[in-house]
């Protein structure tokens, strides 16, 4: 079965009606996205380039710390998309006294493939693995790779998850980690939460084109005939929990139907909304709890002057 066909299948048999936010990233999907960390809005991408510009020295030694001279260490990225905050990294990382490897992992082909092609012209010397796949291929990596490893998952990609997947997804990055590897995670951090709402509801219309696309993707590989003009992109953030999350809501009762789902039809009701991503926000108190819970602990917190971003490295517990 077309696997896209399957998770639009399984996600509208939920109540309310998912669909995954890593299926937002085909080749638009992955340029409206660049487009968006450049919004004036988008606060998260340009507050960690500036910790990373700031702080990348210290943040390559904290990595490096636990590699000695004789062994090799492997940078692997999760979510490596342009690379652009990781490059700054990767400079520091080079001048630190390790045989550095760079294996960067997406599940966009078209961005690891311009991602290492721009590694190419501006780091030629760096020894670089790129990865076309989920993250399970990754988990893969990690416990077969030797030497050191210092895994990065960058840009508060794990608000995408919920707070249970959040505990489970960073344990099991755990597990494959020996003490001297580290993990970098960015978190982004409570806030007013006005600032977090325009961030995900764009003057510009971006964030909505970004959402729209996910329907025109199932509609040209999974044969599905979402009519756009009957959608609409509704952000809304919780306070209380830290949750953002993003739907898109029928404007009118409609009928979807999916041809490779045999022509499949779902029924969906005026108004109804089905959720396409969460990002969830954090407080340092809730990271601290979230690594004890996954089996890690808090090495280094390197934050903005704002206090609005924390990219935060992690080893394994005990």
């Amino acid at each position: 079965m077309n696997h896209l066909a399957e998770h639009l299948a399984q996600g509208f048999s939920q109540t309310p009606k998912t669909l995954s936010s890593k299926y937002f990233y085909d080749a638009t999907g992955s340029r409206l996205f660049q487009q968006i960390m450049g919004l004036p809005e988008y606060y998260p991408t340009r507050t960690e380039l500036a910790i990373f510009q700031e702080q990348g020295a210290a943040i390559a030694r904290a990595l490096a710390a636990g590699a000695g001279a004789s062994q090799p260490l492997a940078v692997v990225e999760l979510g490596a998309g342009d690379g652009l905050k990781t490059k700054l990294l990767l400079r520091e990382l080079l001048t630190q006294p390790v045989a550095l490897t760079y294996v960067p992992v997406d599940i966009s082909a078209s961005a690891i493939e311009e991602l290492a092609a721009s590694l190419l012209a501006e780091l030629p010397g760096l020894p670089t693995e790129p990865l076309a796949a989920e993250y399970s291929a990754a988990l893969t990596t990690l416990a077969t790779r030797p030497g050191a490893k210092a895994v990065l998952f960058l840009g508060s990609n794990i608000g995408n998850f919920t707070p249970d997947e959040q505990v489970v997804f960073l344990g099991e990055l755990a597990q494959p980690l020996t003490p001297a590897d580290r993990l970098l995670v960015g978190f982004d951090l409570r806030k007013d939460p006005r600032r977090i709402h325009a961030a995900y509801d764009d003057g510009q219309g971006i964030t909505a084109e970004f959402n729209f696309n996910l329907l025109r993707r199932l509609n040209a590989e999974a044969g599905a005939d979402f009519q756009l003009d009957a959608w609409q992109h509704f952000p809304d953030y919780d306070p209380s929990t830290g949750a953002m999350r993003s739907w898109l809501v029928s404007r009118r009762a409609q009928t979807v139907r999916v041809a490779a789902l045999a022509g499949q039809a779902f029924d969906i009701a005026a108004w109804e909304a089905i959720h396409t991503e969460s990002s969830y926000k954090f407080s340092l108190p809730q990271i601290a709890g979230l690594a004890a819970a996954a089996g890690l602990r808090v090495v280094e917190v390197f934050q903005d002057a704002a206090a609005d971003f924390a990219d935060v490295v992690l080893a394994v517990a005990g």
